[in-house]
């Protein structure tokens, strides 16, 4: 219908442009002199004709394709939407904070003696038990260093005349010492004869200081074994104690892990030279870890020890891994206004490495109001959180800062008030400031 009307409006204009083409003609065969009723009449049926197109016009922007007239309401058609109240519930409160996972223990095994090394047992990656061997170091050296030790200790005890590894108990029972007892005895029983007899005047003075002096004597070299003895004794001690370190050497050239755990780091390579302290070996123990947090200096009184911590890490999303919290650092960072708190958590599946980032909450005791909202009502737009509220069959846009989550609701802390009603979309809809909306169950 509308492809008619505009060809009955080209029509006309066609027949306009004749007419002026007729009196174009006119005009030049008179000299010039157009009849005034040939310009009106062309002037006439130029506004005619535009007239006529721009109401064609007007009557196609007022009806459909159709041919129908358009209904308003189909333009600013209403918006299906679930409408739920803001409500005000009770909710236990829970520490959430971030951290890192620790080993329980982390040691750098060194050497304790100089050598070579002859063989490398462990690398990096590998479970080891407690004792288990890491390196041999060639023990050549250190095996004839003990042989010469214990062939002191065996000297020493031979001078003692000690035999199949007994120990001197009495020093009176030394060779040495009994044979100066014995002279000092005879030396002394010759004194005192030689004393009575000098004093009964049987005997001339000389005799008397002879037996004196070899009295005096026995007494000297009675001491001197003693001391002898003592020595020896002494050297014995020495002896017995270079002969274990000598022995413990021998024993060093295998080293062995500390405890068990996993290797972190291999530092040593067979052939090379280790000096004393030289490092070999980072191993880790990784059952349990430690997990470190920050905790929020107004939660101080929210965290004791002994609490359940729940945990999770982006290595396996969906899974969550719980500790009890085993540590708590007594002062707080002014810096971050944050004190840290230590959890262990069991790793005996080995699915948690040192080093993860972990989210953690901890449960508390403590119970306060809160708005909650459906998590479906929210959303996140450009780093902002917004909610569509309901204001009678209006959407208002807003925005809110959240809280808390509980199931599937949100705590709102900031942009709502109890009672106020906010809007969910139906699947497929999408929400906007001031639209017009349609409430559905």
């Amino acid at each position: 219908m509308m492809n008619k009307v505009f060809m009955q409006a080209r029509h006309m204009l066609g027949r306009t442009r004749k007419r002026v083409r007729g009196y174009q003609m006119g005009y030049q065969q008179n000299d010039g002199c157009e009849p005034l009723y040939y310009v009106r009449l062309h002037r006439r049926s130029l506004v005619n004709a535009i007239i006529l197109a721009a109401a064609l016009t007007c009557a196609s922007c007022s009806k459909g394709t159709s041919g129908k007239p358009v209904d308003a309401a189909t333009v600013a058609r209403a918006i299906p939407v679930r409408v739920v109240q803001v409500d005000l519930k009770q909710i236990r409160r829970d520490v959430e904070s971030v951290g890192s996972l620790f080993p329980y223990e982390e040691v750098t095994v060194s050497s304790e003696v100089e050598g070579r090394v002859e063989e490398v047992l462990s690398d990096v990656g590998d479970s080891v038990v407690k004792g288990q061997p890491l390196v041999r170091v060639s023990p050549i050296e250190l095996q004839l260093t003990l042989e010469q030790q214990k062939a002191f200790l065996q000297q020493a005890r031979a001078r003692l005349g000690l035999r199949d590894g007994s120990d001197l108990k009495d020093i009176n029972d030394a060779a040495e010492v009994k044979k100066a007892q014995a002279d000092l005895n005879d030396a002394q029983q010759k004194y005192d004869r030689a004393k009575a007899l000098y004093d009964q005047g049987l005997v001339p003075k000389q005799n008397f200081d002879e037996a004196e002096s070899r009295y005096k004597a026995a007494r000297a070299t009675y001491d001197l074994a003693v001391q002898s003895i003592e020595n020896i004794q002494a050297q014995v001690s020495q002896y017995k104690a270079t002969t274990e370190l000598a022995k413990k050497k021998v024993t060093d050239t295998t080293i062995r892990a500390p405890f068990a755990g996993r290797v972190k780091e291999r530092n040593v390579t067979a052939g090379q030279y280790l000096k004393v302290q030289s490092p070999v070996f980072l191993i880790v123990n990784v059952d349990p870890l430690r997990v470190r947090l920050k905790v929020p200096e107004k939660m101080a009184n929210w965290v004791k020890t002994g609490q359940v911590v729940t945990i999770a890490v982006e290595a396996h999303p969906g899974k969550t891994f719980q500790g009890k919290i085993s540590r708590i650092n007594p002062s707080v960072d002014q810096q971050t206004r944050s004190f840290e708190v230590e959890a262990l958590v069991e790793n005996r599946e080995g699915l948690l490495k040192p080093g993860f980032f972990v989210k953690a909450t901890i449960p508390s005791d403590k119970m306060e109001s809160g708005l909650f909202v459906p998590q479906e009502a929210l959303q996140y737009v450009y780093g902002v959180y917004k909610i569509y509220a309901v204001e009678g069959a209006v959407l208002k846009e807003k925005e809110v800062k959240v809280g808390e989550r509980a199931g599937a609701e949100v705590e709102v802390l900031e942009g709502l008030k109890e009672g106020e009603r906010v809007a969910i979309a139906e699947k497929g809809q999408d929400l906007r400031d001031k639209a017009t909306i349609e409430a559905v169950k």
